[in-house]
């Protein structure tokens, strides 16, 4: 038996997920899972990248432990968040979290040197306050010295790629997030970079999902009890769950639904247009040099702090000491409630609030709606908030493509979320196609079997995942 083994690693927890061939199906197993979170260290938010690395090396154990060595592997993340590396390879500092406040004012300092509008023709990649580029410029305004130790620029699967193997390799679509990619060649924009006054060299060769990166090294391979090669994914867990979309008619939009919920299509070639940019979408790399032509939504973030709040003891009115806040039961007494408040989804307001359950209500407060109390009124208003962004957003990309979609696929964590799925139907209109759940890491899988051999393409890879998982239609 030939085994692939994809470790996705997202913002609250990682996995190992182990995958065959048999009876012409994907067969998937979960071999190892792990917490992740941010970190509070210096007054900053970062990663413990030491740890992370410690449990990509125990979900490997765990494989032979179980006798099942994978052939190859790969490892996917979130995206924008990187690892300055020195002279020596040691890293430069900790590595800061996205959700870091160090970026606050940095879009203003790089448009004095790039104009914003400029930006987006140059790149497709919408504005985030966090992204890559504004996390370079604080470090370059604040912390000069860091930019001139560093050597090595390394997005966080490929500086794990490196730790594993002593090969450094950039890839693509995890560097299209750094809003430091051209859009046209689909290659680092050098220009851009010299511009902004980021050292040149930090930027070098772009590998495609794909790519062989090479073996593990010898002191990893007596850690783990074997040897296996390195396989980049598409190492953007996007670009990855995008990859495994069963869906594939050209009228089908799909979310990548997980912490975030990315909305978009596939494009052939990236939309730079102002109305494009104007809407706020983006236009990252993906594999085969496709473009995922999405939005950003907040995504299941506000229910994950929501759930978190109310774990921790966050007192409402009735509570019982049984209560069940997993994620199944938010969902299931949602949709019991009647409460009808919705909230913007995707203000910048919920992306790291001291409290969601009391940004969530002062939003409704300040609107002149019902205030939800309970944990099931305020998963209902978050589902439905939800709900009315993905119908904006299906709106949004038939306007700006002069596309039709009718129907939309759900991958990703999110496509179980039943409530969700039946409001996302109702709010566009459109047929809602949910699953495979685990999107990520068989995208991840599929880049890795493409390169064996195992499918001659994508198209046939996608065909054997809804053969093998299937979708449920709302």
């Amino acid at each position: 038996m030939k085994y692939y083994l994809a470790v996705d690693i997202g913002a609250s927890s990682g996995r190992h997920i182990l995958a065959h061939m048999e009876d012409g199906r994907i067969v998937l197993e979960e071999i190892y899972r792990f917490y992740n979170g941010m970190d509070e260290k210096g007054h900053h938010q970062v990663w413990d990248t030491e740890r992370l690395f410690s449990e990509i090396l125990e979900g490997m154990k765990k494989c032979k432990e179980e006798g099942k060595i994978p052939a190859t592997m790969g490892i996917d993340t979130w995206g924008v968040d990187y690892v300055l590396l020195d002279k020596d390879d040691n890293p430069v500092g900790d590595c800061i979290a996205y959700r870091d406040g160090r970026t606050k004012g940095m879009d203003e300092e790089v448009y004095k040197i790039i104009p914003e509008d400029e930006l987006y023709a140059r790149t497709g990649i919408q504005k985030a306050i966090f992204n890559t580029i504004y996390q370079l410029m604080s470090t370059k305004v604040r912390k000069p010295e860091k930019l001139e130790r560093a050597r090595t620029f390394l997005m966080i699967p490929d500086y794990f790629h490196f730790l594993l193997t002593g090969v450094r390799k950039q890839e693509y679509t995890n560097a299209s997030t750094t809003q430091l990619v051209n859009a046209e060649t689909a290659d680092w924009d050098h220009e851009l970079i010299a511009r902004l006054g980021y050292p040149d060299e930090l930027f070098g060769e772009l590998s495609m999902p794909g790519t062989v990166v090479g073996p593990i090294k010898k002191e990893i391979e007596s850690k783990v009890g074997f040897s296996c090669t390195v396989v980049l994914p598409a190492t953007h867990d996007t670009g990855s769950a995008v990859m495994s979309v069963p869906c594939t008619d050209e009228n089908t939009l799909y979310i990548s639904s997980g912490t975030w919920s990315l909305m978009g299509c596939e494009l052939e070639k990236a939309n730079c247009t102002k109305k494009a940019q104007t809407a706020n979408f983006t236009n990252e790399g993906g594999y085969q040099h496709r473009y995922r032509f999405l939005k950003n939504i907040m995504g299941l973030w506000m229910i994950q702090s929501v759930k978190k709040e109310f774990e921790e003891g966050y007192d409402y009115p009735g509570k019982n000491p049984k209560d069940d806040y997993s994620f199944a039961n938010l969902c299931d007494r949602a949709e019991k409630e009647t409460i009808d408040s919705v909230v913007p989804a995707n203000d910048s307001r919920f992306l790291n609030p001291e409290s969601m359950i009391r940004e969530v209500q002062k939003a409704c407060e300040e609107s002149g709606q019902t205030v939800p109390i309970t944990p099931w009124e305020l998963s209902r208003v978050i589902y439905r908030s939800l709900a009315v962004c993905y119908k904006q957003a299906t709106e949004e990309i038939e306007e700006i493509t002069g596309k039709n979609f009718d129907s939309i696929n759900i991958v990703g964590g999110g496509s179980n979320a039943v409530y969700l799925n039946k409001l996302t139907a109702a709010e566009t209109g459109r047929t809602v196609n949910a699953g495979p759940g685990e999107a990520t890491a068989i995208g991840n899988i599929g880049a890795q079997m493409i390169a064996d051999g195992v499918f001659a393409g994508l198209q046939e890879f996608r065909k054997c995942v809804f053969d093998s998982f299937g979708v449920v239609r709302y």
